[in-house]
């Protein structure tokens, strides 16, 4: 179990999803746990979801009460946190967490006064504990501190560390990926109306197949080719399907679907905030 107290500047769905998360695999007790929001039914909501977790007035209640600091509000939102709290951070004895989107670590090092800094690029699927998430360690960050932001992630899903110049990819990949995701099983979901199955069960089937396949390249040490190639007997129904996505360009439009958002992250942490 951890020993730090954890704060979160921001307590909307992924702020909650991460303390739930670190306090479902007992990482840390509801009361290691605080929040501050504005916005009255988001600490309602923080403390249903969170049990044991504590809130407080203001931000700078929540800075001086964490040795961790999440930095979890909308980009418009940071130019005020940063002039209400960089002065309980300059220190650097507290470790600043960031899960704003776009917001590079020089920009963060810049308004908050501190070096000590770990930007995390998460994905909605850490709701469900089934996250992928990105982190990239600012240059005051220990190696310690990597570790425990890994360890704080990994208890929401998949964490790996990679350089900065990479989070627009790994934003492009598993940040919009879900969303790509989703028309892909909207569209499976079609293919089986469309040959009769009722709705709800062509859903449930086309969610399930894409659960289970994926489950099977985590948990096995083959490429997905391999996985698919095993699938597809000569002459059988798979290769023809195969045959017609190739036809569709579903290869291609996913490799352009990723490098569009990623392109589209870099664009956005190079405009500047107000």
């Amino acid at each position: 179990m951890l020993a730090q107290r954890i704060g979160f500047v921001g307590a909307g769905q992924m702020a909650r999803a991460l303390a739930r998360g670190m306090a479902s695999a007992g990482l840390v007790r509801g009361e290691q746990l605080v929040a501050f929001d504005p916005l009255p039914a988001a600490l309602a909501a923080w403390q249903q979801h969170v049990p044991g977790a504590q809130v407080v007035v203001n931000h700078e209640e929540g800075i001086r009460r964490a040795d961790v600091v999440f930095l979890s509000v909308k980009p418009q939102s940071v130019a005020a946190v940063a002039q209400a709290v960089g002065n309980h951070l300059a220190d650097e004895q507290r470790l600043l967490v960031s899960i704003v989107a776009g917001l590079p670590l020089a920009e963060l090092t810049s308004r908050f006064g501190t070096r000590r800094v770990v930007r995390v690029m998460p994905n909605t699927p850490c709701l469900v504990g089934a996250g992928a998430s990105g982190y990239a360690c600012g240059p005051g960050a220990t190696p310690e501190d990597g570790r425990l932001v890994g360890q704080m992630l990994e208890a929401v899903g998949l964490a790996v560390a990679v350089d900065e110049s990479l989070l627009d990819a790994v934003t492009g990949l598993s940040g919009s990926g879900p969303a790509f995701v989703y028309v892909a099983i909207e569209a499976l979901s079609d293919g089986g109306v469309r040959m009769g199955l009722p709705r709800d069960v062509a859903t449930r089937l086309a969610a399930q197949t894409v659960l289970g396949a994926a489950r099977m390249v985590l948990d096995g040490p083959e490429h997905p080719a391999v996985l698919k190639d095993r699938v597809a007997s000569p002459g059988g129904t798979t290769i023809a399907g195969l045959q017609a996505l190739e036809e569709g360009g579903l290869r291609a439009a996913l490799i352009a679907a990723v490098q569009r958002a990623a392109e589209r992250s870099r664009e956005l942490g190079q405009t500047p905030l107000r």
